[in-house]
């Protein structure tokens, strides 16, 4: 299959079918799934009439089918029309409606194996232009009576399959089939005495399908690479410590297993042993090597770059991260875009309209405009050829499909046409602060010693009060005394004082950890504290006081920091005319301190209902993406125009967004935005071609200076060169 007109035809042939519903077609994946009224229609025929229109279908495996489409469970027959890149099962391109257009046989699926040159299509190709050609250049020295018979020859080889085709299209509900058009034009001109121009036209005809084949086939192969990130096989450690070679698709949740410096991970895990920088390029297009060790999370398909480490299996091989990516690609090229959809419903339009000039132009200018009967024929059935719009229905999906393949690969994953042909339309974009424009994890700023203590005993004691503690801030405190190595001194009589702080008895001395206030109703004096407290608070900070035998030790700031590239991402989005802006649960204060630090608007103090109400606001002035990466978050994201969930963000949130950002950057926003203008700019380029040279074609085709062969051209022409003006998306990288 090659375009979304494929898509079209199959669909309509098979919705034909009683008791048949829920039909859908997956462009990229080649996958048909549909459900089935038991009593109704044997899943047997579905087969036959896919065959019937030159497809040759092949059941998918019963998993396979159940993660394609749970819903249809026991009804459904899934078909896949093979993994291949190219060289298929016979396809048309249907148009929708009554019009379509369609391709000639394709190649035994064994030609799948072999180059494009080498297949059954190219073979075709092959014949019809030796033979052209040969009588081309007997015509050089023979009369015409002894070389017309050669030309005629060349057209009728070639009108054999492709008069099956029109045939066969025509019983499944597609009589207006480019075969049909093509056949009616070639026979024709041989009847009024064009046989060498019906050659011509039969042989840029095969030669268009072929190169169209290709370069689909081409597109195609960018989302199937992304499979070649996982390794064939795994080291499973076995309970004796040795390891045996498994396939990568047998690993089973809980299992171990082995991953060398240099090996590919093979499935998504958990490290039990070992530390190693792992570059995670392939999957987030993170480009900087991350550390991990003991206790965190590997993805698949990332490098293990210099130690050995033993990874518990999480996830097993159908769905591990690479193949979530794979199905969440596939799953987005089968969305249709606003602009495809109305493109779709304007071919439908287009093609009897052209057939309608056709049928003028022969009739009418003989009696009007003088002009001969042969004149008019021969007119009309170039017009003929001008009347698919395969090109136009084409130019959309074939760009779509090449900007969701470009974004997979640099970590960016979109679920649609719809949400991609969105998001560069954005006015706002609107961010959560926690987990997406911060780190999500406060951790200690300052360190503000009283008179007489030093920093590390004051680090020690806030250490030793807070050991043991699962909030946020005492780990902070921990992870700050760990780094500058400060050995945790033993504590008893912890305890904690519910909203203040908490207490505990530290080499002897009564030690409590605490809010100012706590600390003042303990009726410390914070002396000339107050004012560094008051400025570390409007800083956004959180300000905790140590109190050591009722007297001031000193305080700690703390606040949850943005990422490193979050005041990058926001100038980045600002550079695009999109105006940022965050939405938080925060208190106003450290709202405002983190927003004016990275230049952005801020709505602060806002529960899960607010943010729906504020992105609601936005709404009413124009398209709104949202960013999160939380479960609070799910509601907003699903309100938004398009909602975009932060890579490390919550399953929900992956579920609920529009969007993902794997490397889990904040200008990964910003490429976002800039793969849809650029992929929408594609799409307009592609449209441009198509119609212009419709329209050119049309208007020479008119007035008499170009004929049958340049009339083909403007269709398997234009569509070739749309499909590789797509395919230049998949070179897209991000700006600088």
């Amino acid at each position: 299959m090659d375009c979304a007109s494929c898509v079209a035809k199959v669909e309509g042939a098979v919705k034909r079918l009683p008791g048949v519903s829920d039909v859908a077609v997956n462009l990229m994946a080649e996958r048909l799934t549909l459900r089935l009224e038991p009593g109704q229609t044997d899943p047997a025929a579905v087969e036959r009439t896919i065959s019937a229109i030159g497809y040759t279908p092949r059941p998918l495996p019963a998993t396979a089918a159940a993660k394609v489409a749970p819903h249809a469970a026991n009804d459904q027959a899934s078909h896949d029309h093979g993994d291949e890149d190219h060289d298929h099962a016979g396809h048309d391109h249907g148009h929708g409606g009554a019009f379509g257009h369609s391709h000639a046989d394709h190649d035994d699926p064994a030609d799948a194996t072999k180059p494009w040159y080498a297949t059954g299509k190219a073979r075709l190709v092959w014949l019809l232009g030796a033979l052209v050609l040969g009588a081309y250049a007997l015509s050089l020295a023979l009369p015409a009576r002894l070389t017309y018979p050669l030309f005629l020859a060349a057209t009728l080889v070639a009108l054999v399959p492709f008069g099956r085709r029109a045939f066969a299209l025509a019983r499944a509900g597609t009589p207006f089939s480019i075969e049909t058009l093509m056949v009616t034009a070639a026979i024709g001109a041989s009847i009024i005495g064009a046989a060498e121009e019906a050659a011509v036209v039969v042989l840029l005809f095969a030669l268009g399908e072929l190169l169209e084949n290709v370069a689909a086939g081409r597109a195609r192969a960018g989302i199937k690479a992304l499979a070649t990130l996982m390794p064939r096989t795994a080291l499973r450690v076995r309970a004796d410590g040795s390891t045996e070679g498994v396939p990568s698709d047998r690993l089973s949740v809980g299992e171990l297993v082995l991953v060398r410096p240099g090996d590919r991970v093979p499935c998504d895990g958990t490290i039990e042993e070992g530390q190693s920088a792992l570059d995670e390029s392939p999957v987030t297009g993170e480009s900087v090597p991350v550390s991990r060790g003991p206790g965190e999370a590997v993805v698949a398909g990332s490098i293990n770059a210099d130690g050995a480490l033993r990874v518990r299996v999480t996830r097993a091989a159908a769905d591990n991260t690479i193949a979530r990516i794979i199905r969440m690609v596939e799953e987005a090229t089968a969305s249709r875009a606003p602009t495809q959809r109305f493109i779709e419903r304007f071919s439908n339009w287009w093609t009897p309209g052209a057939m309608i000039v056709s049928l003028l132009v022969i009739l009418v200018p003989p009696f009007l405009l003088g002009w001969d009967w042969w004149t008019s024929v021969y007119r009309g059935l170039a017009i003929l050829l001008i009347a698919c719009p395969c090109a136009l229905v084409i130019s959309v999906p074939a760009a779509m499909a090449s900007g969701l393949s470009a974004g997979a690969r640099r970590g960016l994953l979109i679920k649609g046409g719809a949400a991609l042909e969105e998001i560069g339309a954005a006015k706002v974009v609107a961010l959560d602060k926690t987990g997406t424009l911060t780190e999500g994890r406060p951790r200690v700023t300052d360190i503000l010693p009283a008179r007489g203590m030093a920093e590390t005993d004051l680090l020690a004691l806030a250490a030793g009060v807070e050991q043991g503690s699962s909030h946020p801030l005492a780990k902070a405190v921990m992870v700050m005394a760990e780094s500058r190595g400060i050995a945790t001194p033993p504590v008893s009589d912890q305890a904690a004082v519910p909203g203040k702080g908490v207490t505990a008895t530290v080499n002897g001395r009564r030690v409590s950890v605490g809010s100012p206030s706590h600390a003042t109703e303990a009726g410390a004096d914070l002396g000339g504290l107050v004012a560094a407290i008051t400025r570390l608070e409007n800083e956004g900070k959180t300000a905790i006081v140590v109190l050591a035998d009722g007297a001031v030790a000193g305080v700690l700031a703390l606040r949850d920091e943005p990422r490193g590239d979050a005041a990058a991402g926001v100038a980045a989005l600002a550079r695009l005319g999109v105006r940022s802006v965050m939405l938080t649960g925060d208190n106003a204060r450290t709202g405002a301190a983190i927003a004016r630090d990275l230049g952005l608007d801020v709505k602060a103090e806002l529960l899960p209902h607010d943010k729906l109400r504020e992105i609601g606001a936005l709404r009413s002035a124009g398209s709104v993406v949202m960013v999160g990466d939380g479960i609070n978050d799910a509601p907003a994201l699903a309100a938004a125009s398009v909602g975009v969930a932060m890579g490390g963000g919550t399953d929900v949130a992956l579920e609920t967004a529009d969007a993902a950002v794997l490397k889990d950057r904040v200008t990964g926003v910003a490429e976002l935005v800039g793969l849809s203008r650029s992929t929408m700019a594609n799409v307009r380029t592609n449209v441009a071609i198509a119609v212009g040279l419709k329209a050119v074609f049309l208007v020479t085709t008119l007035i008499g200076v170009t004929g049958l062969w340049p009339a083909i051209m403007a269709d398997t022409g234009a569509t070739v060169l749309v499909t590789l003006n797509a395919l230049r998306l998949l070179a897209w990288k991000p700006a600088a």
